[in-house]
């Protein structure tokens, strides 16, 4: 006879990752009235976002939450996940520097250690149900607390538009800000800003000017270049122009820098986890002028071989980070592997700024495999010309005797045919 498996508990504390928003905001009188007066324990995790968090605890208090805890963790979502990420080359899809991804793993992670903390039976968050987002926290989840429940609402609830949540605000009584009007979906912290929906719906349109607010147009950008100079440590940066700055301070000073000359925009149709293509505009400044030294840095101090695994594997860990799983073994044995190939890239690189673009113009290094002696077409103690014969000989060989069978058989099967 068959067990009838009863239906879980409905939880009594659920930890919210909170923002403060519209989205988030709904949720905590939505948890309340539908699991019976459950406690709320908001969290927000401040990565830099754009959102001013300075009252976002009055307004959780004010949604029907019990407590709200505002994290801090700016300097730890540079230095423990877009560094590391940036030493890796990971790029997801050609162009998108990763920065919704990576931050995602870094609110969810504060959120579980409340959740802990506080003794809540339950976390959640305000995902949607098309988007990648709902994986990366949920799999963070599996990784941390695997114990507690999961609850989405956007997977469940009535609401299935902006109009739908500006209504139950009202009707709940949720201090939010929001209009109808809102014209594009936006995320950011201190590594970018994406942009999407409105007209970049349209993969034919050219995005608006107002679907960029983080950098200046190229076009209107200043008619005379600037120049930065951006020192590494072990492929870690750790200066600009020669001062040494905490990983924050520098991302914030090459925004504001990059940003200024209209660098760090791109306009990407991207594969998102779920299956289907969205499009997305998105500004990294700072990030950009990074990704550009780092990759010319290796240049100078990786051999073929290490520098072609590297780029092999890059791929690899950008999909990790793309879909949600920072706290993989994968990626941990990745980041074993990018700190031995970073070993030797040290040293600095001169970008130049102009009209929307980053280019490396000088690059230097103690331990840069370039060699002047090497590379001059004069003669040398260590490059014997010559020697050059022998070499494209055997390099050769397997193209030769190939070569040599083509024409036998071409013979024997113009001989049959005669």
């Amino acid at each position: 006879m068959d067990q009838v498996q009863s239906a879980p508990p409905a939880p009594k504390k659920v930890c919210l990752a909170y923002s403060g928003g519209l989205d988030t905001s709904c949720i905590i009188p939505w948890l309340k009235e539908t699991y019976d007066g459950c406690e709320v324990v908001a969290v927000a995790v401040d990565v830099g976002q754009p959102d001013d968090l300075s009252g976002v605890e009055a307004k959780a208090l004010a949604s029907g939450a019990a407590t709200c805890h505002v994290i801090d963790a700016r300097e730890e979502f540079v230095r423990e996940y877009a560094f590391p990420t940036l030493r890796a080359g990971a790029v997801y899809e050609r162009k998108y520097l990763l920065g919704t991804s990576m931050a995602r793993p870094v609110i969810a992670k504060h959120q579980v250690e409340i959740a802990l903390l506080e003794g809540c039976d339950a976390l959640a968050h305000g995902c949607t149900g098309k988007g990648n987002d709902q994986v990366r926290f949920e799999l963070t989840y599996q990784t941390l607390a695997p114990q507690l429940a999961v609850i989405a609402p956007w997977r469940s609830w009535h609401i299935r538009s902006r109009e739908d949540a500006i209504a139950y605000a009202a009707a709940k009584g949720v201090p939010v800000q929001a209009t109808a009007a809102k014209i594009y979906s936006l995320d950011g912290n201190v590594w970018h800003l994406s942009h999407e929906g409105g007209a970049l719906e349209d993969p034919w349109n050219e995005p608006p000017a107002d679907s960029y607010s983080m950098t200046v147009a190229p076009e209107e950008a200043p008619d005379e270049p600037a120049y930065v100079t951006v020192g590494f440590e072990q492929g870690w940066p750790v200066a600009l122009d020669g001062q040494r700055l905490d990983p924050l301070d520098l991302v914030s000073a090459l925004n504001g820098l990059a940003a200024a000359h209209g660098v760090g925009r791109i306009d990407l149709l991207e594969n998102r986890l779920v299956g289907m293509k969205s499009r997305g505009v998105y500004e990294t400044p700072g990030g950009t002028l990074l990704s550009t030294a780092h990759r010319e840095l290796e240049h100078l101090t990786l051999d073929k071989a290490t520098m072609r695994q590297k780029d092999a594997l890059a791929l690899t860990y950008a999909d990790l980070v793309y879909n949600g799983q920072w706290f993989s073994p994968l990626r941990e044995a990745l980041d074993a592997f990018v700190d031995k190939t970073q070993e030797p890239v040290t040293g600095e690189v001169r970008l130049k700024l102009y009209k929307g673009t980053a280019s490396a113009v000088g690059r230097r290094s103690p331990f840069g495999l370039y060699r002047e002696d090497l590379a001059t077409f004069g003669e040398d103690d260590v490059y014997r010309q010559a020697d050059a014969e022998g070499f494209i000989r055997l390099f050769g060989l397997g193209q030769k005797v190939a070569a040599n069978r083509a024409r036998r058989m071409s013979e024997e099967q113009a001989g049959v045919q005669g």
